[in-house]
């Protein structure tokens, strides 16, 4: 694998997806993972602790609940992102990263700086957001 410093970013001018790209957005992803995870078993850890529901409290115990509510839905992205991450790890090891899966056309570095686990191009993207927009619809 290709060394890369901390203070590297991708270039136009370099070959798309070429080793230093994909160590680069390797190590994005992972340092995101780890940040996802400890902050996931961190909300974990405090839910646990303020628990609410044995109050005598009616609204207190409402209240909780709803909180503990909008912490799981939080964590449960979170982890839903993490499974995201993961896929995009094996297609850096597959060589497929980068392009879209639908065309096989390149994602774009700016879009994979805003987005590492992206998988469709802006075009196929906006065609996807379409579709569904017409499904809500109908």
């Amino acid at each position: 694998m290709v060394k890369i410093t901390k203070s590297y970013i991708p270039k136009e001018k370099e070959k798309y997806m070429c080793a230093k790209h994909l160590a680069f957005f390797k190590q994005k992803l992972i340092n995101w993972k780890n940040e996802l995870k400890k902050s996931s078993s961190e909300a974990l850890y405090n839910s646990s602790l303020d628990d609410n529901s044995t109050s005598a409290d009616i609204v207190d115990q409402a209240s909780s609940y709803t909180e503990k509510n909008v912490e799981l839905r939080a964590i449960n992205r979170q982890i839903k992102l993490i499974s995201k991450i993961d896929a995009a790890l094996k297609r850096i090891q597959n060589g497929s990263y980068g392009f879209c899966v639908e065309t096989g056309e390149p994602i774009g570095l700016k879009r994979l700086m805003a987005r590492p686990v992206a998988t469709l191009c802006i075009a196929a993207q906006e065609k996807h957001e379409k579709n569904e927009k017409v499904h809500a619809e109908s």
